[in-house]
Formats: structure tokens, sequence, C-alpha cells
């Protein structure tokens, strides 16, 4: 509790998903100087807007999370966008926190960095061993460049600036529109509406084949916060759940939980994405004490539990 006392930080990214839970996180360990900024006040895409930023919230540590991110679809079809917006994003904001004296940066990378073919369980290692699955290639590098500033500026200026990569994030709170939502809340949404319909099928994209691993925000939240207070190396670490599950298994896993009984149709015309995804986890657990608390079932049920209740009832 005592670390985060009269400590100012800032979470970039504190309103959306994963970063409304880093502030969850931080408030229950006692920090209460935390600036969320908002895109409409500060575009830190800009020189202008970083500028305002720092000036305004004068933190003594960043924990960057803000992201242009989405599924396959939106991926594929804003590419330009995915790479520009998060390059700009993080490469100047690192910048102007090493120069302003900012002690300490958190970069918040994606397991999208790693090469299409990784054998697995992804090893941090591997990181640079190929180039990434093509629909989100873009985005993945922009991340991934952040790692490239944390070590040089280590490196160069001594600067603590730490890399974090969350695999695939699921839980409430998350983002159920199906044009740019992720597999899970895409799935959830699409059972859950099909039943609401009376539907007798629901598709899917690809062929089911692909496997992914998947953390539940609230968890990734807490890796997050506990890296920001004990983790001070260069050496970027996956955040995860080590468990992985095909996306047919998925699926089916989802159908049950919501109860949609309907027939499920592949539309083999559309991508899988990377062939498989798992991570080693054992970084996390060996540099900063962490693993992932939450079975998988226990939270798709509260995610489910959660869209039910606030994306059913507010469309």
């Amino acid at each position: 509790m005592t670390f985060w006392q009269n400590k100012k930080v800032t979470v970039t990214g504190g309103s959306g998903f994963l970063g409304s839970f880093v502030v969850d996180a931080l408030r229950k360990r006692g920090a209460t100087e935390i600036f969320v900024p908002r895109r409409a006040d500060y575009d830190i895409r800009t020189r202008a807007g970083i500028d305002h930023l720092l000036a305004d919230a004068k933190p003594d540590m960043i924990i960057h999370l803000a992201a242009l991110a989405g599924g396959i679809g939106a991926n594929r079809a804003r590419p330009a966008e995915f790479f520009y917006d998060n390059l700009m994003m993080g490469v100047p904001l690192l910048h102007r926190a090493w120069e302003t004296g900012v002690e300490k940066f958190v970069a918040v990378g994606t397991v999208c960095s790693y090469p299409k073919f990784t054998p697995l369980p992804f090893k941090e290692e591997t990181l640079w061993d190929g180039y990434p699955e093509e629909t989100n290639a873009p985005y993945g590098l922009a991340k991934k460049m952040l790692l490239v500033q944390a070590q040089a500026y280590r490196e160069q200026y001594g600067y603590n600036t730490i890399y974090l990569m969350p695999v695939n994030l699921y839980g409430p709170r998350d983002n159920f529109d199906l044009e740019t939502a992720h597999v899970i809340p895409t799935l959830i949404r699409k059972c859950l509406e099909a039943q609401d319909r009376g539907d007798d099928h629901i598709i899917a994209w690809g062929d089911g084949s692909p496997t992914r691993e998947f953390l539940y925000a609230p968890d990734a939240a807490e890796g997050i916060v506990t890296a920001a207070e004990h983790y001070n190396g260069s050496e970027p670490v996956n955040l995860g759940s080590g468990q992985e599950i095909s996306i047919k298994d998925l699926l089916e896993t989802i159908a049950r939980l919501t109860g949609f009984e309907g027939k499920i149709i592949w539309d083999t015309s559309k991508p899988n994405g990377q062939p498989r995804r798992a991570l080693d986890t054992s970084r996390a657990a060996n540099f900063f004490g962490w693993r992932a608390a939450t079975g998988f079932e226990e939270g798709l049920k509260e995610t489910i539990a959660w869209y039910r209740e606030n994306g059913m009832q507010g469309r």
C-alpha cells in the first residue's frame, strides 16, 4: 500500500476496457492520485496533446494502455490507422516522459507482436523469430516498437521502462460491437441475440481450428499493477493464463453457457488468423510473482452475465 502513497500515476486508456480494471487495481492498492486522460482533451497522437497531458498530470509514473485495437475484421479494414495511431500514441509519449523526468514508464504491448509461426508455448525470446500474422501485423509491429524504444532508452539513458505483453483479454465491460470486437464478446453477443430472436443457427468466422489463450481482464490488471510495483527490468514479459483452447471448443463452451442450442455454421471464406496462440508465463511468476487467478469458465460466466445486464438491455 505504501508504494502508491503520494505517487501521481497517469493511465492512458484508463477509461477503456482493460484500463478501467487497472484503475480499480490501483485504487485497491492505495493510489489516490490517478489521472485518466480523455482523448477529447488530450490527443496523445500529437506532440501538443502529449505536452498538454504531461503539464496537467505531472506524473511520477505512466501506465500506457491507450491503443486502437479490434478483431480481425477491424484490422483488415483499417491497417494504416492501426499502425499509425498506435505508433504515434506510444513512441513520442515515451520520449517526452523521459525528457520531462517521469520516473517510470510501463508500456503494455500485445501478443499480436509474436511471429505468425511461433513454437508453443510462446517464449519472450522468440519474439523476433519471424513476421507477425498478416491480418494484425501493422498493429502488432507498431506496439512492438515500444519494446525497441524501451530497451534503447534504458541502455543509453538508464530510463526505467518495462514492457508487458498480455494475451487476448476478455471480461465484463468489454467491447461488444460486432464490427470491432474481439472473438469472445463477438461470440457471446451472437449466441445471445440468436437466442433472443429464435434463430436456429449462427455464423462464425473461419473453420474453428485456430487456438487461443485468454486472460480475464481483472487478472491482467493485477499483473500490470504488480509489475509496475516490482519489476524494473529490460526483458519483455508475457501475461497470460497458461490455458489454450480452440475457437471451435470456445464457441461450443459459450453456446452451452448462454443456452444457445442452434446450429453453428463455419464461414471458411473468412480468415482464421494466427494458427495457434499460447504463452509461457513463467517470467511473470519469476520476475514479480504474478499468476492468473480466474478460471476460464468462471470468467466467461461473469462476462456473459455482465452483457445480459448491460448490453442486451442497453441495445
